[in-house]
């Protein structure tokens, strides 16, 4: 493929983190994509067809490709071709439903992962890097103060982390028995716009905007944390994993700021024009697994070894979340579907 222009397939294209993807992508290189889509709860057509209703221009460098990663893709590898790079991001990312339905989302999310690295050992040959997008919650809990590294053990907590550990091993094991170029990335919790209602920023303006509590997990200081990361950097720093040379290896991608969720809320309040909220009025607290079993109260990953490699990252957490809170508020749609 040296004389052609250089193809990225991704999976889970419609999905939020997948259409930043697709949208970073045609931004910033001259590439075309193969959109590997699944219309689900997660993955919703829209997205997309919003990328290209604003740049009709990247129409041509699309190529949208409906399929089941439950299945084999021998049968629309037809229609994807050959290609340089693939990005595995397809996932049911959503704890509460992993929690609900556990065989489902552990199947799916582990099978629609053996059928893509089996796809890239026998139908593409030239292949090279198959990117899998895996998550800071393998680790479990992380100690007040410790960041995780990428040696460090898995300790999935919940349906949704096991599944997606088990992702890590499938490429692990297909790069030691095939060759499989692969590459593991772990991110954090990512915002951005056009991101599932169901998640934590949009679901805290639903509720701001009703006048309802929004349930805290935790108790007065001792709320779950996590480290912020927009999706645009994700997708910038997928990029750049993927033309750097580095390969059958593990790198996190992560955010500069570590915020607990009662913070973020705050935040998210302060940026629809909401200068103070109340415990009772505003919010509650609940205990940690009363609503959700296997509930980790912090995640936290060094990202030192990309930082490394030279990424940067070209957003600001708080200007771009107060840019995604207003361009939410803009498309209301986004808040409830």
């Amino acid at each position: 493929m040296s004389n052609q222009k250089t193809r990225l397939a991704v999976s889970g294209a419609a999905g939020f983190v997948g259409s930043h993807l697709v949208e970073h992508t045609m931004k910033n290189t001259d590439w075309d994509v193969v959109a590997l889509v699944k219309m689900d709860r997660a993955g919703d057509l829209n997205r997309l067809q919003e990328i290209i209703d604003d740049h009709p221009e990247w129409k041509e460098r699309i190529k949208v490709v409906r399929h089941d990663l439950n299945d084999s893709l021998v049968a629309v590898h037809k229609h994807i071709g050959e290609v340089d790079y693939i990005a595995h991001l397809a996932a049911c990312s959503h704890v509460d439903t992993s929690i609900k339905e556990p065989v489902e989302v552990f199947c799916n999310n582990a099978r629609s992962t053996v059928q893509i690295f089996e796809y890239a050992r026998t139908l593409q040959p030239n292949l090279k890097k198959l990117l899998y997008f895996s998550t800071d919650e393998v680790y479990g809990p992380a100690p007040e103060g410790y960041d995780f590294t990428e040696e460090d053990k898995l300790h999935p907590s919940n349906p949704y982390s096991a599944g997606k550990a088990a992702g890590e091993m499938i490429a692990m094991a297909y790069g030691v028995t095939y060759g499989t170029p692969y590459l593991i990335t772990n991110t954090m919790n990512i915002f951005g716009e056009r991101q599932d209602p169901e998640k934590l920023i949009p679901k805290c303006m639903q509720f701001i905007q009703d006048g309802k509590p929004m349930t805290i997990h935790g108790t007065p200081g001792n709320v779950g944390k996590r480290h912020w990361l927009h999706a645009r950097n994700a997708a910038d720093a997928v990029i750049f994993l993927l033309q750097n040379p580095i390969v059958k290896d593990k790198v996190h991608i992560v955010g500069d700021v570590e915020m607990d969720n009662l913070q973020m809320f705050k935040l998210v309040a302060k940026y629809m024009g909401k200068e103070s909220v109340e415990e009772g009025k505003d919010f509650v607290y609940v205990d940690f697994h009363s609503t959700r079993p296997g509930h980790d109260s912090r995640y936290a990953m060094s990202g030192k070894k990309l930082a490394d490699l030279g990424w940067v990252a070209p957003v600001e957490f708080e200007s771009s979340l107060e840019k995604t809170v207003k361009w939410t508020l803009e498309r209301p749609n986004w808040v409830s579907k």
